[in-house]
């Protein structure tokens, strides 16, 4: 009995967090609260000693037309097993209006294994700046086994020497 009670509290511990490897093309939706729109997100993450780090990809609408926007991406496991990746830098985008520098976004998500499906959920917010206000929403995104359909590896593959990735094949 008393092994079972030790292996429940291992598996549900956050700690469990830091044995999953979050590593790799994560793709989705990110829903915002204030415009209820869905948006399609795809972040890739890479471990390089030790230290997560990666790349994000937004699409967004302006005028009723699709544009993206590539930042590089810091990634963290919190002590309580949530993963939070902040936006650090814009890398490219193909916006008609130039993006405020100072708005950065964060997201807090959890990891789960649901149906044999590897899923990273929860919030997002932004900051509050002089032009823009703060927005918030929703983030889920599930595990990519190919990255053949990304635009964003794509983009990553062709940009391999600046931004020092390690692709997924």
């Amino acid at each position: 009995m008393k092994k079972l009670i030790f292996a429940v509290i291992v598996l549900c511990s956050p700690v469990f967090v830091f044995c999953q490897d979050i590593t790799g093309l994560w793709s989705g939706t990110m829903l915002n609260d204030s415009t209820q729109q869905s948006l399609p997100y795809e972040i890739f993450i890479s471990k390089i000693k030790g230290k997560y780090t990666g790349f994000s990809q937004t699409w967004f609408m302006v005028d009723d037309k699709k544009y993206y926007g590539i930042k590089k991406i810091n990634v963290r496991i919190a002590k309580d097993g949530k993963i939070v990746i902040q936006d650090a830098a814009a890398v490219e985008n193909n916006s008609p209006v130039s993006a405020d520098k100072n708005v950065i976004q964060l997201n807090v998500l959890d990891l789960v294994n649901q149906d044999n499906e590897t899923i990273l959920n929860g919030a997002f917010v932004t900051n509050r700046s002089r032009a823009y206000r703060e927005l918030t929403g929703r983030i889920s995104l599930k595990r990519k086994s190919s990255s053949s359909e990304s635009s964003l590896m794509k983009y990553l593959q062709k940009n391999n020497e600046e931004n020092d990735i390690t692709a997924v094949k």
